[in-house]
């Protein structure tokens, strides 16, 4: 069964950090390109980071978290990672995975995607 599971959502302090993993099952992540996206109540779902395939191991970042969030991955473990400090209350959402043959900004381009894992930024 072809699935995308994610985990380490939780409540966070503003300043605070999580780690974000999205792991694998029924085929080989590090084939494709895996993105991070977010959606907050009543926006819509917008890109945050991407890590290429292997053949093209670029990393993207959304302006708004460049220098705050670092994506990995580790092929041995057929998971990916979405590091994030210093957390600020906007960076509050629904987090989701997704594994496509590139990065994208088109959410149509991704063919897996998980159920998505709660961050939020609050004191």
């Amino acid at each position: 069964q072809v699935q995308l599971v994610e985990s380490g959502g939780g409540l966070v302090q503003p300043g605070g950090s999580l780690r974000l993993s999205c792991a694998a099952s029924g085929f080989t992540l590090d084939y494709y390109a895996s993105g991070w996206f977010r959606q907050a109540p009543g926006k819509e779902r917008e890109g945050v980071s991407c890590i290429g395939s292997p053949s093209d191991g670029t990393t993207y970042y959304a302006n708004s978290v460049k220098g705050r969030f670092t994506i990995s991955r580790d092929n041995a473990k057929n998971t990916v990672y979405l590091q994030m400090n210093s957390l600020k209350p906007e960076d509050t959402a629904v987090y989701y995975c997704a594994a496509g043959p590139r990065c994208s900004d088109y959410l149509s381009s991704y063919n897996y995607w998980g159920q998505g894992t709660q961050v939020t930024v609050s004191s």
